[in-house]
């Protein structure tokens, strides 16, 4: 990692991509912050851009298209790079395709000598950092995906809205895969300490415990929704990623539902799926177990079965 400098490298200058980028210079993320993209001229063109923004910015960063030699000295590598589904493509055609662009990324970044904190975003992204994990042969702490964060700010902020309180003063988490088989372990979410499940029961009707499925769903698909609206999502990743990579610059020790390594928590091991863990400097400084009910822990069991079979298929 770099000692005098915050250097992270982007590679993937898409929507999502950009949207990070857009998003880090606005917040003053880093000091440094290269842009490496199959097509060179897009990576330059969106550097030109954002650099033509800096007397805005709240802070002056380093901003400029490179090549994974940058790689060598940085502290973050983000991977939003990847390929679309093709008509009639299936999931595990998809998968494979996307590990051989890992390929062709993964390999050249460990050639750079880099040493730092790898972090996924291109989804499937449970299954892209198992993929990432096992083609670089990092440290599992140094390797991790954005998981459910963006999934776990949307339950925040729905229950924010259903209870009208402050999200940030909403405790819940999203576990389990991103994507169908995720879920909300409702015993574990809270306001002021107190269960959200009790809060609706003594709110003689005012609260309907039953709405927190609609509430769970409206998380489940709300990518579908903006996808259908408008082709697809990349500002809320894109902040989401700042926010993961605040905690490792900062040494936060911020508990964030990234995409980790199980290594026996809940049960599981071999798979990586979204479950609080405390991040830092050094990236996944330990995963939190919470007390699940033994339905919440069946379904991430079937969750964590499912990016098992998907990542086993894969053949990296």
């Amino acid at each position: 990692m770099a000692e005098n400098k915050r250097k992270v490298v982007l590679v993937g200058a898409g929507l999502v991509g950009t949207s990070f980028a857009y998003a880090a210079l606005n917040q003053g993320l880093c000091d440094e912050l290269v842009l490496i993209d199959i097509d060179k001229k897009r990576a330059q063109g969106e550097a030109m851009d954002l650099n033509h923004g800096m007397a805005f910015a709240v802070e002056r960063m380093k901003i400029f298209a490179g090549d994974y030699p940058d790689c060598a000295d940085a502290d973050v590598v983000v991977i939003c790079a990847g390929v679309s589904q093709k008509p009639g493509e299936s999931r595990l055609e998809l998968l494979k395709r996307n590990a051989r662009v890992f390929e062709t990324i993964v390999g050249p970044v460990k050639a750079s000598g880099f040493e730092g904190i790898l972090l996924v975003a291109t989804n499937p992204v449970d299954i892209m950092t198992y993929a990432a994990w096992k083609l670089s042969g990092f440290p599992a702490e140094r390797v991790f995906g954005t998981g459910t964060t963006l999934d776990t700010a949307r339950l925040r902020y729905l229950l924010g809205e259903f209870f009208a309180v402050d999200p940030r003063n909403i405790h819940g988490y999203v576990l389990g895969e991103h994507g169908d088989s995720e879920f909300v372990p409702w015993s574990q979410a809270t306001f002021a300490t107190k269960s959200v499940l009790d809060i609706c029961a003594q709110s003689a009707g005012r609260f309907d415990r039953t709405e927190m499925l609609g509430i769970e769903s409206a998380v489940r698909d709300a990518a579908q929704q903006i996808i259908v609206a408008k082709k697809a999502t990349y500002y809320g990743i894109g902040m989401a990623l700042v926010r993961i990579i605040r905690a490792i610059l900062g040494d936060e020790n911020s508990v964030l539902t990234v995409s980790a390594l199980l290594r026996g928590e809940y049960g599981e091991a071999g798979v990586f799926a979204g479950i609080p863990c405390v991040i830092g400097r050094d990236g996944v400084k330990e995963t939190v177990e919470l007390r699940l009910t033994e339905n919440e822990r069946e379904r991430l069991a079937r969750s964590c079965a499912l990016l098992r079979d998907c990542c086993e298929s894969l053949g990296v």
